[in-house]
């Protein structure tokens, strides 16, 4: 094998008392794909974070080109040439996207910027992924998926060897994802070496050489990228996951949710439909079919124009959140970070969050009582953490949105608003959540889900709702096909469907 670029070799990495990272090794080839695989608090980010000089191991050694280094800060990581594209977009909303690709690196002339070189080396940018955007635009006036692709742009900028992707796939279409695709593979081609992290198994042999798996911090096994997905899937977990959707249906019941012909100008249209009691009723769709307009409409987040909601046939007071949580609303949104979190805050404070007020007495917060309660519903969810202190931005992706739904367990929502609950979620804590899901409609609730992922909406919902072009497009058992589901999604877009739409339909039905 050719000498590696990057070796992390028996590092370890705690925060107090918790072992993150317990003697794990790890290296970096020229022209090679390693894909890092593990659960959510497997250790994976605070691995990478390593590779990047953001932490530095307690014990171990980082090796640079076969000699021992330190890695004090991420521009001494970048000045060696590793660049890292995290999950979470690291871009200024308010500026530009040639302003955002060279991030702390801009160029100057006679102490001004030097806006012509600037907009040159950030189109070069741009070009390497085939990305047609202006560059003057504001970056938070695109989607996720161009979000993404600026902070690929502004990493491959930096001439990098060593290239971190940690889940650059997630926002992206199927067309977007080939042309990242073809990009690693020409970087491949130019000894570039890169290390890989998705939770969409079904990538991993298409883009990776080998696999190295962690579990609770510790390092599993190195497999061929080509090793069957069960197998995978054991080594992370520790275990075999039987029944991927393990959906389990109650008695239905009563109708809790009502949406009759409601209405927003421009995001939807005339949408009605129930929910019943232990009902869980999925909704499909294209991106910017109106799903989550839909949602956060019924959350009470947005306003709307016309129509009705009724919880347990009692009309809902439109755009009032507070409203919507005391009749028993509760709200998991897409953008866990954005709009679910308060991530300065604690495990604890987040979870009480939705029971601050109702648990009030004499205007004084319940501490103790939010402490007891948060305890319970965090150790019910198997929430990984340091303890009920730690500030919820040092948990993993799916810790932090279970403690999303534990916030809604402890308020005792009888209707859960789901959008995208499983987004960035490994596959041992999705069949946690579904569990969670499962309990919430045993006990009398209902369920609304939007889920890009065709497989989970037919294989978690008792029935399906397909949105397209902001209308319901109309309902489908949960034996309905994936085909059958897209050709309703595509329903009410012009004959000449854009190439985004087209992206997307070609990416849903491959998902296995």
């Amino acid at each position: 094998m050719t000498d590696a670029l990057l070796t992390l070799e028996k590092v370890s990495k705690s925060f107090g008392p918790v072992n993150v990272i317990d003697n794990v090794s790890i290296s970096v080839y020229p022209g090679k794909v390693t894909a890092l695989l593990g659960e959510n608090g497997a250790g994976k980010s605070t691995l990478i974070k390593m590779m990047s000089g953001v932490y530095q191991p307690d014990s171990g050694t980082i090796i640079v080109d076969g000699q021992p280094t330190t890695l004090p800060t991420t521009k001494a990581a970048e000045a060696l040439g590793i660049a890292t594209i995290h999950q979470e977009l690291n871009l200024v909303p308010t500026m530009s996207v040639a302003e955002n690709v060279m991030l702390g690196r801009t160029p100057e002339r006679f102490g001004l910027v030097n806006y012509p070189e600037l907009r040159r080396r950030a189109q070069a940018a741009l070009d390497i992924i085939g990305v047609n955007v202006d560059l003057d635009t504001p970056v938070g006036e695109l989607g996720i998926a161009r979000q993404q692709l600026v902070e690929i742009a502004k990493a491959l900028s930096m001439d990098a060897r060593i290239l971190i992707l940690d889940e650059p796939t997630a926002a992206l279409t199927g067309h977007e994802i080939d042309q990242l695709f073809s990009v690693v593979d020409d970087l491949k081609a130019k000894g570039v070496g890169m290390v890989f992290i998705s939770h969409h198994l079904d990538e991993i042999a298409r883009i990776a050489d080998t696999v190295s798996i962690l579990r609770d911090g510790e390092f599993v096994a190195e497999v061929p990228a080509d090793t069957p997905e069960e197998e995978l899937v054991r080594h992370m977990v520790g275990r075999d996951i039987d029944d991927q959707f393990p959906r389990v249906v109650p008695e239905i019941g009563d109708v809790l949710l009502d949406v009759d012909s409601l209405t927003a100008a421009g995001r939807f249209e005339d949408v009605s439909f129930q929910v019943r009691a232990g009902e869980v009723v999925g909704v499909a769709g294209l991106v910017g079919a109106g799903r989550t307009e839909v949602v956060r409409a019924i959350a009470g987040a947005d306003p709307v124009d016309s129509g009705t909601v009724r919880i347990e046939g009692r009309d809902l007071r439109q755009h009032d959140i507070a409203e919507a949580i005391r009749r028993g609303v509760g709200h998991v949104p897409e953008d866990r970070k954005a709009q679910g979190l308060v991530l300065g805050a604690s495990v604890e404070e987040n979870l009480g969050l939705a029971t601050l007020r109702s648990t009030s007495r004499f205007g004084l917060a319940d501490r103790g009582g939010q402490r007891r309660r948060a305890g319970e519903v965090a150790e019910k969810l198997r929430i990984r953490m340091a303890g009920l202190n730690q500030e919820i931005r040092n948990l993993s992706g799916g810790n932090q949105q279970k403690a999303v739904f534990g916030r809604w367990v402890l308020a005792g929502s009888r209707v859960l608003l789901l959008d995208e609950p499983t987004r960035g979620v490994d596959v041992g804590a999705k069949v946690e959540i579904y569990n969670i899901i499962n309990e919430l409609t045993a006990s009398g609730g209902a369920v609304l889900m939007v889920s890009s992922e065709l497989p989970e909406v037919l294989g978690m919902s008792d029935r399906v709702l397909v949105m397209s072009g902001g209308r319901l497009a109309g309902e489908l058992p949960n034996t309905a096909t994936q085909d059958e589901v897209m050709a309703l999604a595509v329903s009410q877009i012009d004959d000449a469907l854009t190439s985004d739409a087209l992206d997307q339909l070609d990416h849903t039905k491959e998902t296995p």
